[in-house]
């Protein structure tokens, strides 16, 4: 697995150095932080790496504590032309900590996490600029280990959608659809829903974004609504690389209590 990931990383720096490909003066965007994906696209030729250094997640109940922690949580975008890009992303190592509340016993469990492709049709600013918006199918690919890898094949569409309101603020919405793994790591469901939210420029460099979401997950084993409210900040460092950090919320027993997360993008 290393071994294609490494070849696909070679393969886009080959792509980006050939002269045949068009170079594009687009601002930078990303896909992180935050709950919403955005609607623009790489520039034809340019490639981008986005690594989220380090992701904590808390779930309790009456029953259980889990955390889950997870390192280089790697998204590759490849521009390919002016309004497609492709996307290849993976997570490195994923650690779960279950802890049962009556009985403080303790299950531990590591591992690699699966593969996801995916291509982002822009159909209107692929820059992101005014009004955008954007198709992205995708699929997950059953490479993981049982700690944090779903166990079968998935796949799903997003629409992201994004409105400059001027005075660097900018309205942000992804509906989605997915046929989403089963508990059980075996077979498919249907889930849906959306993020919202409301993005905001603090300084040149710095921004930010206050989001929701609701996504409805029809699971054979007890379908679930989960309800999460984020706040995430990107700070940009020069033309080609943002750090950024943000948390997330649960809103209802059926989402996780809160999660913390920080990373940065390098754009070549």
């Amino acid at each position: 697995m290393m071994r294609a990931w490494g070849a696909a990383m070679l393969l886009a720096m080959a792509a980006q150095g050939s002269a045949a490909w068009t170079q594009d003066a687009r601002e930078f965007c990303a896909d992180r932080p935050g709950l919403d994906t955005p609607p623009c696209t790489m520039a034809p030729g340019k490639v981008q790496v986005e690594l989220g250094l380090g992701d904590w997640t808390r779930e309790q109940d009456a029953e259980s504590r889990i955390d889950t922690v997870n390192f280089g949580d790697a998204l590759l975008r490849i521009g390919l032309t002016d309004s497609l890009e492709a996307q290849l992303g993976w997570t490195a190592f994923g650690h779960v900590r279950t802890r049962d509340r009556v009985t403080g016993a303790v299950e531990k469990d590591s591992g690699i996490g699966d593969m996801r492709v995916a291509l982002r049709q822009n159909l209107r600013n692929p820059d992101g600029s005014g009004f955008s918006i954007a198709v992205m199918p995708y699929a997950s690919l059953p490479t993981g280990g049982d700690a944090i890898g779903d166990g079968d094949w998935g796949a799903g569409m997003l629409v992201p959608i994004s409105y400059d309101l001027g005075q660097g603020f900018s309205l942000l919405a992804t509906p989605e659809v997915d046929a989403a793994v089963d508990e059980d790591g075996d077979g498919r469901h249907l889930a849906y829903g959306s993020v919202a939210g409301l993005g905001f420029d603090i300084s040149d460099s710095l921004s930010g974004s206050i989001e929701a979401s609701l996504m409805r997950d029809d699971d054979p084993d007890g379908h679930a609504t989960q309800a999460l409210a984020g706040l995430s900040l990107g700070w940009q460092a020069g033309d080609d690389m943002q750090f950024d950090a943000g948390a997330n919320l649960g809103l209802n027993h059926h989402s996780p209590d809160a999660e913390l997360y920080v990373g940065l993008v390098r754009r070549f």
